[in-house]
């Protein structure tokens, strides 16, 4: 899991999305689900994430972003 965040800390920053500990799960499944890979396939899903990226960034950010904030956050206090 979150093998591949290092390599998308600006995607991260651009999208306006913090990780923490607490949301890198949560991160990780919006991740795979854009990408359309199975949750916890690191080595497929850095694959797609880099072909979309090389594709589309700006489009992969928005994605990542609106993903983001529709999703319902499980590891959020209270929650």
């Amino acid at each position: 899991m979150t093998c591949y965040f290092r390599h998308l800390q600006q995607i991260f920053k651009k999208a306006g999305i913090e990780v923490t500990s607490e949301n890198k799960r949560d991160i990780d499944r919006l991740i795979h689900s854009i990408a359309g890979v199975g949750y916890k396939n690191c080595p497929v899903t850095w694959k797609q994430v880099k072909c979309r990226i090389a594709e589309d960034e700006e489009g992969f950010i928005s994605k990542l972003r609106e993903a983001w904030n529709n999703a319902p956050r499980r590891n959020e206090k209270g929650n």
